[in-house]
């Protein structure tokens, strides 16, 4: 209790006020592009639930639920592509803090793709003329 009491004096005000500010801080980004990130999806959730749940504020051009290779299963997040920027402010201000499928979902701008290079194999050779290979041991 007198860790929440020192933490409002830290922060000025009073806990609850702590929510809406970061709400606010989450708001403030403007949108470069049409395509959207959204976090927070149940394992249940479809593409086609996200495309009928998101048509509401515009033309959805993808709708995408990102899914693990080997299980076929939700990772819980995905990605939505509108024709136009106005639409995708519209829906990331309608739908961020949201409930689908029962869970709290967050709708912010998608970043681009990182590059990352290839991973490379390498094969290291003993002074005795084997191979090591790590991941199985000695070969010859």
């Amino acid at each position: 209790m007198a860790f929440m009491s020192s933490f409002r004096r830290v922060l000025g005000g009073s806990a609850s006020a702590l929510p809406s500010q970061f709400a606010a801080i989450r708001h403030n980004t403007t949108l470069t592009s049409p395509k959207l990130f959204i976090s927070g999806l149940s394992r249940l959730t479809t593409d086609e639930k996200l495309k009928q749940t998101f048509s509401e504020f515009g033309q959805i051009e993808q709708a995408k639920v990102i899914t693990d290779r080997a299980t076929g299963r939700s990772k819980g997040f995905a990605f939505i592509t509108y024709s136009t920027i106005e639409e995708a402010e519209k829906a990331k201000e309608g739908m961020n803090g949201k409930f689908l499928d029962g869970w709290v979902i967050f709708v912010d701008p998608a970043k681009p793709r990182e590059y990352r290079p290839p991973p490379q194999a390498q094969q290291e050779s003993s002074d005795n003329g084997f191979k090591v290979n790590k991941t199985i041991g000695w070969c010859g």
